[in-house]
């Protein structure tokens, strides 16, 4: 066995058993909820700015890390605590110190240093925090050191499969059958078959979602395609960034996956997405029911 195959075949056991562990916490997080489920995504959001901010520095940026770090803290604690009014506040502090930061510390380039301070935020930021908003739905109150069930647990763990399948299913697909290119300039790796292929798992898995949640069988399919595209698209973004700046992995932190960001770029999409479908189109008097009787009451 050559030097090269042993080192895949190392790779990929350590990939499998980084994917097992970080499954895992992840679950028993989720499960928890409640202040387990912030602390874990503190530590995310942390670690994904801190790649964020290294991979721009490659292409002569320099987003500000402490302030990207400091509004992702304030937003996942307004978030933790339902002050929902306040985070208009905190965006438009954010915007602000972006400016102010760059204006003082005088550094090249301004206008792009400025951009990519809030876009960190927002990406690294804001966006993961609606796991927090998808674990409270059904909830009455915060419950921080409380363990309550909810339908949030459920359709969280709906997202959850969702997007591991279709991570699997992609690797598979794009092993076996990929030929096409998805987006070669972007991705090499990523295959049109791999996309289908993983889109379709999570589909047929996604159905499963009426067992254990709320969902209708058409809500489920629905959710778990608009989660799948999502999720993929997501991994495209974060590719792009690291593509732009001519980085591999966004660190190494992760044996077998690389970074933080190369293992949840896909929920950094996901999550949002799937927490606005869920809240206005499945729970409770929902904007297809509102649609239904606005057109019943014209005819």
């Amino acid at each position: 066995m050559s030097q090269e195959e042993i080192s895949a075949k190392k790779n990929k056991f350590l990939r499998v058993v980084t994917g097992v562990i970080i499954s895992l916490i992840s679950i028993i997080a989720i499960i928890l909820g409640a202040l387990p489920l912030y602390i874990m995504l503190v530590i995310i959001i942390a670690l994904c700015s801190k790649e964020f901010v290294k991979i721009l520095r490659y292409k002569g940026f320099h987003p500000s890390l402490s302030i990207i770090l400091f509004s992702d803290i304030v937003f996942a604690t307004l978030t933790f605590f339902h002050k929902f009014d306040m985070v208009p506040s905190m965006l438009t502090l954010t915007i602000m110190a972006s400016f102010l930061i760059v204006l003082f510390r005088g550094r090249q380039p301004y206008i792009v240093n400025v951009a990519t301070t809030t876009l960190g935020a927002l990406y690294c930021g804001w966006l993961p925090c609606h796991i927090l908003l998808l674990r409270q739905i059904g909830l009455s109150r915060v419950g921080a050191f409380e363990f309550l069930i909810s339908q949030g647990l459920f359709l969280l763990m709906f997202v959850f499969v969702a997007v591991a399948i279709t991570d699997i299913g992609a690797y598979y697909f794009g092993v076996r059958f990929g030929k096409h290119k998805l987006a070669e300039v972007i991705s090499p790796k990523k295959t049109i078959e791999g996309a289908l292929g993983g889109g379709i798992c999570a589909v047929l898995v996604s159905c499963l979602g009426v067992f254990y949640t709320e969902l209708s069988l058409c809500q489920a399919i629905i959710g778990g395609l608009i989660i799948t595209l999502s999720a993929q698209l997501g991994d495209l973004s974060e590719s792009l960034i690291k593509r732009d700046a001519g980085v591999k992995d966004s660190s190494d932190i992760l044996p077998g996956h690389g970074g933080m960001l190369d293992r949840f770029d896909g929920y950094i999409f996901a999550i949002p997405v799937a927490y606005y479908y869920f809240m206005y189109f499945t729970q409770g008097n929902n904007l297809f029911i509102k649609f239904f009787s606005y057109l019943n009451g014209l005819f």
